[in-house]
Parts: structure tokens; C-alpha cells; sequence
């Protein structure tokens, strides 16, 4: 096709001006997520160290991902400014890394609240091994995607070519987002005890996970349609710039909202102890008393003192309470023998 008539068969809005509104959007949600991963190491800096590595691998992938981003959006406005014929040449080198990028962070962020479901399903492992598989066979799907478009694609206007690859990926996706939400609000809605605090606990868990699967699956659902619909533009291209961050974004807020949910503690409490289970246990004591007296026995809840980000939970020991302790039996003044008074002789 000669390029002039290449010219004025592409919208500029939608492509060129797709990406630049894409990368401002990615930028916002950079920023915010950067704040989320300061308010973690201000706020929680006796979490345990692979917490912090993970936090700051995801920030840094998604910083080299935001970069070339960036590079992409600079090569295509500025360097070939007024040239449409870029569109013709291969895709940048930085356009195609990011992608892998991308579905990287999502894939870690992914299994993480998969094995967020494997603790409050008290280890179910079908149900985590689909999402544990689901993330996986979607970075492996971008992967393959990344390697196809850096070999096979000439121009950029024959992204549309790797149509069946990339709505795999997209699909698998949202589609593991959709179970993992699903599963978190099931095994949830079993874990309540009928105390008013658990309860309220779970509920606000519950709320936050259907947010979550909602917000990310709406997104990626966006990009499938677009980029099935419209693969000759870069609208999709746009949304998928701001999924991976949506992702880091729902994983930081996970970890830096564990005391707001738990209703105690504040920036500066420094006791922590790392745990995903933020909802109390249920366990019963014996009253040595009432059993004596055949009276019945009662319950009590214990919870973890943690402020609950941990995927491997654990238990603080507390105290049981006074009505659990053995009775004491205490003797009245009068039924100690106390020493008779001797008489002091006088001696005058």
C-alpha cells in the first residue's frame, strides 16, 4: 500500500493519540503505586524480608515497565513526529518487552491472593491449583506472544495477526480473576463464627475481593473486546498500560490496609507479626469450676495480634481469659493459726 494512501486510511486519535493518553493514565497509576509501596515500608518495617523483596521487585518491573512505556509513546510522537509511515516498520523493541512485563507482574500478583485462597480454604488445593495454573498458562500465553510479534510481525499494523494469541492470554487472564474473586467470597462466607468482629472482618474482606476481581477483570475484558474488535488502532493498548498496575496497585493495598481492617493499630505500632488470616479462631476452654459443678463449657475467640499480611499465618499465644483460669481458693483470715501474743515483762 503506497503511504500516502496508508495515511489517510489511519486516525490519528486513535492510534498515536491512544498510546499518549494510555501512558499519561499509566503514569497516575505509577504514582499511586508508588506511594502504596512508601506507606508499606513506612508503616510496616517489621514485616518479614521476603514481603519487602516481593514489594520491591514488583515496584521495580513495573518502573522498567512504565519506562518503556514511555520509550514507545517517544519514539512513535516524538522521534517520528508527523511520520504515520512508522506504522509500517516493525514495532519497537520496547512496545513488544512490555507486554511480557506486564503479564510478569500480574502473574505474581495473581498467585500471591491464590495462596490467599489456599490458607482461607483451609487448604484446598483443586481450587488453588486452577489459579495457581491459570496464571502461569497466562504469562506463558504473553511470553509466547512477546516472542511471536518480536520474530513474525514486519509492521505494527500486523498486530491484528496475533489475534487468537493475545485474546488467550487476555482471556485466561480475566478469567482467573473471576475464580480467584469467586473463591475468596465462597470460602469466606464459611469462615464467619457469629461474633459481631469476625464477622465484620470477613465482611470487609469479602467486599474488598469482589472490588478487586471487578476492577481488574472489567479492565482486561475492555482490552479482549477492543483489541478483538479493533486491532488495526491502539485503544486496547492503551487499558492494557494501565492493567499491570492495577494489579501491583490491588496487592498493595492488600498489604498496607491490613489494620484498617482488623479495626486497630496505627502507622506507628510497630508490632506486626506477618499473616494472611485476618479473621479470628474459635477456640473453646474448659472451666475446671463449672465442670466440677456439671455446668456446661463455654467459648471463647482468640486472634492473632498481627495486623494480617502474611501468606503463611501463624498464630500469637494470648492469655486465656479469667473465666478459663482454674479457681483459686483463697482462705479466710480467721482460718490461719496466727502466733498468740507474748507478754512483755516489765521490768520496774
Amino acid at each position: 500500500m503506497p503511504a500516502n494512501s496508508f495515511s489517510a486510511l489511519i486516525d490519528l486519535n486513535a492510534t498515536f493519540g491512544a498510546l499518549f493518553i494510555g501512558f499519561g493514565v499509566s503514569c497516575v497509576a505509577f504514582g499511586v503505586l508508588s506511594m502504596q509501596a512508601y506507606t508499606y515500608l513506612r508503616r510496616y518495617p517489621l514485616d518479614v524480608w521476603w514481603y519487602k523483596c516481593l514489594v520491591g521487585a514488583i515496584w521495580v518491573l513495573e518502573l522498567v515497565d512504565q519506562a518503556f512505556i514511555g520509550h514507545a509513546v517517544y519514539f512513535y510522537v516524538v522521534s517520528n513526529w508527523g511520520m504515520v509511515t512508522a506504522l509500517l516498520m516493525a514495532p519497537v523493541w520496547s512496545l513488544v518487552l512490555q507486554v511480557a512485563i506486564g503479564a510478569a507482574v500480574g502473574c505474581i500478583v495473581k498467585v500471591c491472593f491464590g495462596l490467599r485462597v489456599w490458607r482461607f480454604s483451609k487448604h484446598n488445593i483443586p481450587v488453588t491449583m486452577l489459579i495457581m495454573l491459570g496464571a502461569l498458562a497466562q504469562l506463558g500465553s504473553a511470553f509466547y506472544f512477546t516472542v511471536k510479534a518480536s520474530i513474525d510481525i514486519k509492521s505494527l499494523a500486523q498486530v491484528g495477526e496475533l489475534k487468537f494469541i493475545g485474546s488467550i492470554a487476555l482471556g485466561l487472564g480475566m478469567a482467573t480473576d473471576v475464580v480467584t474473586a469467586a473463591a475468596l467470597c465462597w470460602f469466606l462466607r464459611h469462615l464467619k463464627t457469629g461474633f459481631a468482629k469476625d464477622d465484620s472482618i470477613i465482611n470487609k474482606l469479602t467486599v474488598y475481593a469482589i472490588n478487586t476481581g471487578v476492577i481488574s477483570s472489567a479492565i482486561s475484558l475492555s482490552t479482549l473486546i477492543l483489541y478483538d474488535l479493533m486491532p488495526t488502532n491502539f485503544i486496547f493498548m492503551a487499558f492494557y498500560f494501565v492493567l499491570s498496575k492495577v494489579y501491583a496497585n490491588s496487592f498493595y493495598a492488600a498489604l498496607n490496609t491490613r489494620r484498617s481492617v482488623r479495626g486497630v493499630g496505627t502507622e506507628n505500632d510497630r508490632t506486626t507479626v506477618p499473616t494472611f488470616l485476618m479473621v479470628g479462631q474459635t477456640t473453646t476452654f474448659k472451666n475446671e469450676a463449672q465442670d466440677i459443678e456439671g455446668g456446661p463449657m463455654f467459648s471463647t475467640t482468640l486472634r492473632s495480634q498481627s495486623e494480617a499480611s502474611g501468606f503463611s499465618p501463624r498464630e500469637v499465644p494470648r492469655d486465656p481469659p479469667l473465666a478459663a483460669m482454674p479457681p483459686m481458693h483463697y482462705q479466710r483470715a480467721y482460718d490461719y493459726d496466727y502466733p498468740k501474743p507474748q507478754q512483755v515483762k516489765s521490768w520496774s
